[in-house]
């Protein structure tokens, strides 16, 4: 091909480029003023629609022309003291002799989350007060029944000093124990194939764990105890794995376990 023919095969292809590029930008142009003229044409019908029937356009979504009124406050929710265990037992007797057995099982339920709640207030007494440096900020101390019955048990204490915080949470569910074994799963398989994992197995005190660490969160480790317990540590601002796994072993592992009914 001589240089005239490449020069207009070149200049063939610029001009058909340049107009593909012309198209496109008009078709942008002309999608853009359907859209306003479409959402002008749809403001217009809703206003009209609103003004002839009442019924607001947006189907009575906006509290302000729906009619219904906005809630501006109430007093909540008040604090109520964790049943009373004999009391519960006793009205649940009482149910049962009188055939109400639906009385009766939710007597006993209520029974059980005493005997939890109380629990819970033992584990949190029996804790340090201080731990890895950071003292204990009870304020925040919890105990949590997240079920009726046995074996649904939370317990939070947090250690806390400038910006540096550790979150204990002690729990009595299944769900810690299935956690555990998924993360111990999870972390043999990455450590079978050699790939870099950002959590790995480890022992708090003979009892088989997960550490993780990410950036944003900090340090998690995780502990199983017995067939159905286990705790997590969450830390944050710690500046080591080992200051982690320190602050772990000051804790009386064996002490929880037992008040747990663990072996």
């Amino acid at each position: 091909m001589n240089r005239f023919a490449l020069g207009l095969a070149l200049l063939i292809t610029f001009c058909s480029f340049q107009g593909l590029m012309a198209q496109g930008m008009l078709k942008k142009l002309k999608d853009k003023a359907n859209q306003v003229v479409d959402k002008a044409a749809d403001k217009a019908l809703g206003n009209e629609v609103e003004k002839r029937t009442g019924i607001p356009a947006d189907g009575g979504t906006n509290n302000s022309n729906s009619g219904k009124p906005a809630n501006k406050g109430g007093a909540g929710l008040t604090n109520t003291e964790p049943p009373d265990v004999k009391a519960q037992m006793a009205e649940a007797q009482t149910a049962h002799k009188a055939l109400q057995y639906s009385d009766a099982r939710f007597a006993l339920s209520q029974a059980l989350m005493g005997v939890e709640i109380q629990l819970g207030r033992e584990i949190l007494e029996s804790l340090p007060p201080n731990a890895a440096g950071l003292p204990a900020d009870t304020l925040q101390d919890k105990v949590m029944s997240t079920q009726w019955g046995w074996s649904n048990l939370s317990i939070q204490r947090v250690y806390k000093k400038a910006d540096k915080q550790m979150t204990m949470v002690i729990g009595n569910a299944g769900v810690y124990s299935g956690l555990a074994q998924l993360y111990f799963a999870n972390a043999g398989m990455m450590e079978a194939s050699g790939e870099q994992q950002n959590y790995k197995q480890v022992k708090v005190k003979g009892n088989k764990g997960i550490i993780e660490y990410d950036d944003s969160k900090g340090y998690t480790l995780m502990i199983g105890l017995g067939q159905s317990s286990g705790i997590v540590w969450e830390c944050i601002n710690f500046a080591t794995e080992k200051e982690v796994m320190d602050a772990a072993n000051s804790f009386d592992i064996d002490g929880i376990k037992k008040m747990l009914g663990e072996q």
